[in-house]
């Protein structure tokens, strides 16, 4: 199984989830997808985590992101975790979560990995772009919780990124400076950014966001 790449197309997939049989593709559509994985029904870390992207889905839905949670469990054990979240959390889910007791999604995006745990998957993320091609992949142990500012951040930045010559630098929050691209002249930047550049060096200008 090869190990799936930035940039590599996300593999297509159809399969049962807690509001019916789900393809990624018709899923998606022409919108931004997130993907993300739990190791299990019934864990206290994914509870968490699935009550707080559960909050986070208007300022997902701002940005024309569809979630979609998964884990090797059955679509009926999810359907009775999903009561748990709702009532711990204080919220409802209103995203899918894919069932996966065969591990065909798991092995298609590699989300088991046997040193950690031979049957459960690691907490995976990927965001995939409308062209179906994957933008993103993070991968984080069982033990630790995703924080959901920070993909928030990271979907500003790559769809912002993804249209014009810019680049975000550490630590970027929507509507910060962001750096010109290396690959055009200064002359050139001046001309894309009205609203100025500043070089730091040759290599190095920073203009104000030019979506903000």
């Amino acid at each position: 199984m090869a190990t799936l790449r930035l940039g590599d197309t996300a593999p297509d997939f159809t399969a049962e989830s807690s509001v019916g049989t789900i393809n990624l593709y018709s899923y998606l559509g022409d919108s931004w997808g997130i993907l993300f994985s739990h190791p299990a029904d019934f864990t206290p870390v994914c509870t968490t985590e699935l009550g707080t992207a559960a909050k986070f889905k208007k300022e997902f839905d701002k940005r024309n992101v569809k979630m979609l949670a998964l884990s090797v469990d059955g679509k009926d054990s999810h359907n009775e975790w999903i009561k748990d979240i709702n009532e711990t959390q204080n919220t409802e889910v209103n995203f899918p979560i894919i069932a996966d007791e065969d591990r065909k999604v798991s092995d298609a995006y590699d989300m088991i990995h046997p040193k950690a745990d031979d049957t459960f998957t690691v907490r995976s993320v990927f965001i995939i772009a409308p062209d179906k091609t994957i933008k993103l992949i993070l991968t984080y142990p069982a033990s630790t919780g995703r924080n959901f500012y920070e993909l928030l951040r990271v979907i500003d930045s790559l769809q912002l990124t993804a249209y014009r010559k810019v680049a975000t630098p550490a630590n970027w929050k929507n509507g910060e400076k962001v750096v010109v691209s290396p690959s055009i002249s200064t002359e050139e930047a001046r001309t894309l950014f009205p609203k100025g550049v500043e070089e730091i060096k040759p290599y190095l200008r920073l203009t104000p966001d030019p979506s903000a």
